[in-house]
């Protein structure tokens, strides 16, 4: 298998010019945040390191699990993706996927090995999401149930990364349940955000939320899952000093994204379309961003 196609495979499935930024937003939000929200100091780099290395891996174990599940189906609706069209094969992305776990496993425990429970918790969470619970038919009958399913892995992995904070420094902050539940509700953000397609790119057979509840009804759901996490993104201010700075800095984005949800809609053209996959990407890594460091950066001033 040469090197350009396993690129051009991370170009269409796991583009690493869009992940790492967020997924390196997230990692060090996570374990900023169990400080913060403690009253601790800032651990070291290494917890950074680690962080990061352990969101990449995790993330990337995510999509091997997606292509393993959705074959079936990618073969009959989706042939342009790259294993079904024969790029990569789905043993080489599965094997890609087993040599990850003890690099993940690796970084946990060279920065603090006690906390290798939390991986473990993730990986069982994710084995049982690979197999629908036992459950596929009944799972994927009920679209909502499926997502909030598939989406409690969220605040598991940063319940891990948090934990790379928290297991060395005494224990998890009280707090640390209002990132955790923002968590959960921006993984739904940008799931819903990236299934809000023009009707003339719906596809027989995949599942879109624009297909399940009409362009409408999806941008008013995704609208109210918007502002539920704008209101976690206060809690976690009020609870690190904050709030005004997160009000302002998360309202300002928060009418962004409502107005682009409302123009997509009244047109859910392929623009608005790209538009709300944009602003969902845009919105998660502004709420982390904010929610980790605004705490930092007052104090510095």
């Amino acid at each position: 298998m040469s090197f350009s196609a396993l690129w051009t495979y991370q170009k269409e499935r796991f583009p690493l010019l869009k992940t790492g930024p967020l997924l390196a937003m997230f990692s060090a939000a996570s374990v900023t945040i169990s400080a913060e929200l403690a009253g601790r100091p800032l651990p070291g780099w290494g917890a950074y390191i680690a962080g990061f290395v352990v969101a990449m891996t995790l993330f990337f174990q995510m999509r091997v699990c997606d292509e393993y599940k959705d074959l079936e189906d990618d073969q009959r609706y989706r042939p342009n993706r790259p294993i079904p069209r024969g790029l990569v094969s789905l043993r080489l992305i599965i094997s890609l996927g087993i040599a990850s776990l003890p690099v993940c496993a690796m970084a946990v425990w060279l920065w603090h090995p006690p906390a290798l429970w939390l991986l473990a918790l993730v990986w069982a969470w994710l084995t049982a999401m690979t197999f629908e619970f036992g459950a596929a038919s009944w799972l994927k009958a009920r679209p909502v149930l499926y997502l909030l399913s598939h989406m409690a892995i969220m605040p598991l992995i940063d319940l891990l990364l948090t934990g790379l904070e928290w297991v060395p420094g005494g224990g998890a902050a009280a707090g640390l349940w209002l990132f955790l539940a923002l968590s959960f509700v921006n993984g739904c953000v940008l799931e819903i955000g990236r299934k809000l397609w023009a009707p003339e790119n719906e596809i027989t057979g995949v599942d879109t939320y624009s297909g399940l509840w009409e362009p409408h009804k999806a941008a008013l759901i995704w609208g109210i899952c918007i502002a539920i996490s704008f209101t976690l993104l206060l809690g976690v201010g009020a609870a690190t000093g904050v709030f005004w700075v997160n009000a302002v800095l998360g309202g300002a984005l928060l009418v962004i994204c409502l107005n682009a949800a409302a123009r997509y809609a009244q047109n859910p053209t392929e623009i608005a379309e790209k538009r709300m996959d944009t602003l969902a990407g845009l919105w998660v890594f502004a709420c982390y961003a904010i929610a980790g460091f605004a705490p930092v950066i007052m104090r510095l001033i």
